[in-house]
Formats: C-alpha cells, structure tokens, sequence
C-alpha cells in the first residue's frame, strides 16, 4: 500500500494545453480517499483530459499532480490504479474471459480476479462471447470489469454508465459504494446530473475551471436550489455574472 496519509488525488494549478488551446486552466482541488467522488460537467468541459493527467498519461503544460502520495504516471502506482475509459479496451477477438485473463496477467493479479470481477459487473452469463460481438453496455462494463482486476487503491471511470439501462445503473452505483465502502477512492465522471446524487462529494467542471467543489447537499444549499441540474445552471449564471 503507498502512502495513505493525505487526499488520494491532489491537484495544484494544474494546466493542459491541446493544440495550442489551453483547456484547464489552473484547476487546484483534492480528492479524499475512500469516497466516491463525481466529476460532473457537460461533454467537452474537459472531464476526460483531467482524468488522463491523473492517471498519468497525459501531458501538462505546467501544474502538479500526485496521486496515493506520488507524482502521477509514477511505475510503482500502476498496479494501485483502476482505469476504464469511454472507449473500450477489450480485444473484440477474445472473449470476454479470455480478455479478463489476459490482463490479470498482465497485471500480476490472482487468477480468481476474473471471476470475481465477472460477476460484480454482471457479465457472467456473457464471459464466453468475444468483444467484438458484445452491445454496448456490456463493453462499458467488460471494461470496467478490467479496472477492478488486482487491488486497485483508486478506480478512475470516465462515463462508466452511459448507454445502461436504470436497473443496471443502480446496480453498478451500489458497486461503486461498495468499493468505496472497502476503502477504495473512486473518481468518476458523468455528463448527466441527476448521478451527482449518488456521490459522496462533486467536482463540477465547466470550461476547463472548476465551478463547485463540495457535497451534493452543500452545492444545493449553495445554490439555494433543491435540484442538482438547476444548481448547475445557477453556478454557470453566477460565473458568467462574475
């Protein structure tokens, strides 16, 4: 286990340039650990890239990042970090299983990992199809199966819901809590407000600059609103007035 005194995530004057546009600009917050922490903000807000610097794969134009205690994208944090991205990463030629196994190899994780993780995620009835055969929701959560594998301190999931259906969006948020509940630090991203109250704290990201950071009750209080997607748009009225 790394360093466990301290956030799990802390973020200081953090700036990211792509194609000569900055698109965060100066982001300084933290993450506390053992708690599910929801990055919220509408698509193109920069979510995705704030997620890549902390796990260490993308590059900064000035900032620091620590991740666990270290500098982020450090070897020694690469077994301690689940990650799963928008985009898929099975191999659409192997079967869900035989993806699982091959990255627990991968990962030096114990061989019953893939079971396990079949069955957290729900995809045991299906471990014998190949990726490439699969609909979306079971590739979001084939991948998400891949960032539970091993002992992972701090699970990252960018959109990990998107494309489910209710029932199976409630089941993966109480997995998440789940985790949480085990002492594991979940980030997770959603463009869509209404998750915001399935999470213990909020990051609200707007335009690369972070409008609200704090727990769903104190944004509403805040805000003076009873509706998280009405205070969002609060927050965006007061930083466009300020």
């Amino acid at each position: 286990m790394m360093n466990s005194v301290g956030p799990a995530i802390a973020v200081r004057d953090l700036r990211v340039s792509r194609g000569g546009v900055e698109v965060l600009h100066g982001l300084t917050f933290d993450v506390p650990r053992g708690e599910v922490t929801g990055l919220l903000g509408p698509s193109g807000c920069g979510k995705t890239t704030l997620m890549r610097a902390i796990v260490g794969v993308q590059i900064v134009a000035g900032g620091e990042v620590t991740v666990l205690g270290e500098p982020a994208g450090s070897p020694r944090l690469r077994r301690l970090i689940g990650y799963s991205t928008q985009n898929p990463a099975v191999y659409r030629d192997l079967s869900v299983r035989e993806n699982l196994r091959y990255f627990a190899a991968v990962l030096g994780a114990p061989k019953d990992d893939v079971e396990r993780v079949l069955e957290e995620v729900g995809l045991t009835g299906a471990a014998h199809q190949l990726g490439g055969s699969l609909s979306g929701g079971q590739l979001s959560r084939a991948s998400l199966a891949v960032a539970l594998l091993g002992s992972p301190e701090l699970v990252v999931l960018d959109e990990p819901t998107v494309g489910l259906d209710p029932v199976l969006r409630q089941e993966l948020w109480r997995l998440f809590h789940g985790l949480a509940d085990r002492g594991v630090t979940l980030l997770v991203s959603s463009h869509v407000m209404d998750e915001a109250a399935r999470c213990e704290r909020l990051l609200v990201l707007r335009q690369g600059e972070i409008l609200a950071d704090g727990t769903p009750d104190g944004l509403r209080e805040r805000t003076r609103t009873t509706d998280l997607e009405e205070a969002f748009l609060r927050l965006v009225e007061e930083r466009a007035a300020a």
